[in-house]
């Protein structure tokens, strides 16, 4: 787990730089909320708003991102005023909850924007069980949300808008279809079956923090889609909540509740979330539970009993997720797994297509895009095989099939960024023998998706030829991708 944090790649310091940001957003939006004269909980309510608006905002353009910022408040203080309006009424407080979580998985089939809505309403809720929230104090976290939102999008959006030098980032749409064969129906359906459980058992285990059962069983949830996927994800938070347990014994239950040394301690655990978010949910995990620890130091009530609840909860909240994915509606790894092999695929041939274009002389054809854009749909393979090379997986004949699979999609991710790199050479003059070699990769391609016979190159082109070799190694990859695609033993994984 250190190696993937640590030695993970990071292109433009991309990671670092969003970190940064965050801490430096979440850290002003609470300044703010307290030079307004706003009590601890409103502050808290303000930066947990400053971060879910760095975090889970993720439009590709920054444009996109203003518009679903200004849109989260219309989404959150209605939910927050829910929330706080029902405190006593825990019967109509549950089933809104739960039409809460229904409705924030349905939003992702709206794409970057309804997912960030979603979760921002979720939080909402969340938050509002998290600090008991009245009707009383809604003035004050109304106005803590709203300040702290501003805060955060002048941090955004004006002191360091570092993607306004960045090309778009493209953001795969979830696998299509209609009514219950939709993924994201399907999900919704499970999340909500999954978090009744954890709230009934929730509630059973303690009357008091209930709502983190729900909590744990809703991110189990987030950025899965398949079964195997959200099993791993379930395996991984419980693991880095236990270890985040563990450190809060030995860091956050002895500072009782220090002012300085606890912010300080916070600003590490926001670095945390958002550098790790993309490289391991384990890590991600332990950040966001010491966090929530040296939170509830400041608010008084840390204790080594509490952080025992927590674990049981998250058991429970791990236990609803596993249930309702398994046994309601489930959405099977390979089948996932075969609608972004087969998208990867087809953004391989549209790369080769526009790299060979800007060879030829069109100065409009861009294969950049097109290898971000593989970028993206290799981090959504990586993701849906990741219950298949799990080292708990006890097939290994799928684990080396899905590793080969990887393997190979990398090694085609490196030849189209070589040609890529040689298309935008201006030197570079197009090759007759180029067409003929794309035409290859579009015929080697259709195969793999459409079960055909695929031969493999014999041509070996020299050093001299650069765009011809990364041609020749892509026909490679691809001819070598039949055979673990094509396997019969166990579930398929694309094209049989």
């Amino acid at each position: 787990m250190l190696k993937r944090v640590f030695v993970a790649p990071d292109p433009g310091r991309a990671r670092l730089r969003f970190a940064v940001r965050a801490v430096l957003g979440i850290g002003l939006a609470v300044v703010v909320c307290g030079l307004a004269g706003h009590s601890l909980v409103g502050a808290v309510t303000g930066g947990l708003a400053a971060l879910l608006a760095l975090f889970t905002v993720t439009d590709a353009t920054v444009r996109g991102q203003a518009i679903t910022t200004a849109l989260l408040p219309l989404v959150g203080l209605p939910v927050l005023a829910a929330a706080a309006e029902l405190h006593d009424h825990p019967v109509a407080r549950d089933l809104t909850f739960l039409a809460v979580v229904g409705a924030g998985v349905y939003a992702r089939r709206w794409g970057p924007r309804g997912h960030s809505l979603g979760v921002f309403a979720f939080m909402t809720f969340f938050v509002a069980q998290f600090l008991h929230a009245t009707p009383g104090q809604l003035p004050e976290l109304y106005a803590a949300v709203l300040l702290s939102l501003l805060t955060a999008a002048a941090v955004r959006f004006g002191l360091w808008c570092y993607e306004r030098r960045m090309p778009p980032a493209p953001v795969p749409a979830p696998p299509g279809g209609g009514g219950l064969a939709r993924v994201t129906t399907r999900q919704a359906i499970q999340a909500t079956a999954g978090a009744g459980f954890a709230l009934v058992v929730g509630q059973l285990v303690s009357g008091q923090r209930w709502y983190w059962a729900v909590g744990a069983t809703w991110w189990i949830f987030v950025n899965t889609t398949s079964r195997g996927e959200t099993l791993v994800r379930g395996f991984r938070r419980v693991l880095g909540t236990v270890i985040g347990i563990g450190l809060g014994l030995l860091v956050a239950v002895p500072l009782h509740g220090a002012v300085v040394p606890t912010a300080a301690l916070l600003a590490v655990c926001v670095f945390g979330i958002f550098y790790t978010a993309a490289v391991s949910y384990t890590w991600m995990m332990l950040s966001v539970t010491l966090l929530a620890e040296l939170l509830y130091g400041l608010l008084g009530v840390l204790e080594p009993a509490l952080l025992a609840l927590r674990l049981a909860e998250t058991g429970v909240g791990a236990i609803g997720a596993v249930l309702a994915v398994l046994f309601v509606l489930p959405v099977t790894t390979h089948a996932i797994t075969d609608a972004w092999v087969q998208r990867a695929l087809r953004c391989v041939h549209a790369a080769t297509a526009e790299a060979a274009a800007r060879l030829a002389g069109d100065e409009s054809a861009d294969p950049a895009t097109r290898v971000a854009e593989l970028e993206q749909l290799l981090g959504r393979v990586r993701l849906s095989l990741a219950p298949l090379v799990h080292p708990l997986n006890p097939m290994p004949a799928r684990k080396r099939r899905a590793r080969q699979v990887l393997a190979l999609l990398d090694d085609c991710a490196r030849e189209i960024r070589g040609l890529a790199a040689v298309a935008a050479d201006p030197v570079a003059s197009h090759d007759a023998r180029l067409a003929a070699a794309c035409w290859r990769v579009e015929a080697a391609v259709e195969a793999l998706t459409g079960g055909a016979d695929i031969t493999e190159p014999t041509d070996r082109p020299t050093a001299a030829d650069p765009a011809l070799a990364h041609l020749h190694g892509l026909e490679r990859a691809l001819a070598e991708l039949a055979q673990p695609l094509r396997a019969p033993s166990g579930s398929p994984l694309v094209g049989t």
